[in-house]
């Protein structure tokens, strides 16, 4: 089976190249090839403009008899798309562009247009120099002048170098780091003395703080504030309801002494009364726990505490019951 894309082929043992006839084909053969118009252009027929890169088939042949250092020379034939009327052009190697020759004009060849002139004027500049000697001169002289003033710019360019090369970057960099630092210096010293004239010469030595009157009225008032020490947790009640905590035992013992016992019992007879059918023995229970009492808990000698009070009248309850 073969190959569906032929790439090599057969060639039989007994295969002459030169029995092959060679193809005779005319010189100005014609060739169909698609090309985009290579410029803009107008047509003359019509007036219809052809914009550059519309696509076109044309007809290609090779010019005779003309070329450009051995390049060929082509010509192409395309047709108006609005008349039908045929246009032709040709390559131009030599300026690298298109030249059209029957059928349209060129449009927009203001840069093309421009070099002919400067071309032009060249070719008349050096027909006047040869046919006129004064205006060669003229054009020497301003040729030299020109020349002068570049040698001058090139010793200036020169000296300019030479004193960059002398010039040593480092030495500036200390000398500009030395006069920053002096100038730092310089501000501190001022800024030290407009502080001491400010507030006082004294700016370096320890600074005693004045204390207010305020904080010395409130110290003294601490101090003045007697400290209460309290036995049981339950004194500080009493103490807010007016009412005196008890003493301790010590201090009960040092009171009793100071203190007469009959005093307490008068004034413990004329607050708590007793019943009305209470014997002598509940008198005399009485009398003894009130003794007692107060040998336990003696009230001082401004005022009597409710707890005492409260104790005493509990007692005589217990001894009329009994």
């Amino acid at each position: 089976m073969s190959e569906r894309k032929v790439l090599n082929k057969y060639y039989p043992p007994d295969f002459d190249p030169l029995k092959i006839p060679r193809l005779r084909l005319p010189k100005d053969r014609q060739y169909t090839v698609r090309l985009m118009a290579p410029c803009n252009m107008r047509c003359k027929t019509c007036g219809e403009y052809i914009y550059k890169g519309k696509k076109f088939n044309a007809r290609k042949e090779t010019v005779q008899n003309e070329d450009y250092l051995g390049i060929k020379v082509f010509r192409f034939y395309i047709k108006c798309p609005r008349c039908l009327a045929e246009v032709t052009f040709k390559t131009d190697p030599e300026n690298s562009d298109y030249i059209v020759e029957h059928g349209a004009t060129r449009n927009f060849q203001a840069l093309k247009l421009a070099e002919e002139a400067a071309e032009r004027e060249a070719k008349e500049e050096e027909e006047e120099e040869k046919n006129n000697p004064m205006k060669l001169l003229e054009k020497r002289t301003k040729a030299s002048k020109q020349e002068m003033d570049l040698i001058e710019a090139l010793e200036d360019l020169k000296d300019l170098n030479k004193r960059q090369a002398n010039v040593n970057f480092d030495a500036m960099l200390g000398r500009y780091t030395a006069d920053r630092e002096a100038m730092l210096k310089k501000q501190e010293e001022d800024d030290e003395k407009f502080i001491a004239s400010v507030f006082g010469k004294n700016v370096g030595g320890t600074v005693k703080r004045i204390v207010e009157d305020s904080d010395e009225d409130s110290g003294e008032e601490l101090a003045k504030k007697p400290r209460t020490t309290y036995e049981k947790p339950t004194d500080i009640l009493a103490e807010d309801y007016g009412i005196q905590p008890a003493k301790t035992a010590s201090q009960s013992t040092a009171s009793g002494s100071s203190v007469k016992a009959g005093s307490s019992k008068l004034v413990l007879a004329g607050l708590v009364r007793p019943k009305g059918s209470s014997s002598a023995s509940g008198s005399s229970g009485s009398s003894s726990l009130a003794t007692s009492s107060s040998n336990s808990a003696q009230p001082g000698p401004s005022s009597l505490t409710g707890l005492s009070l409260l104790g005493a009248y509990s007692g005589t309850d217990e001894s009329s019951s009994d």
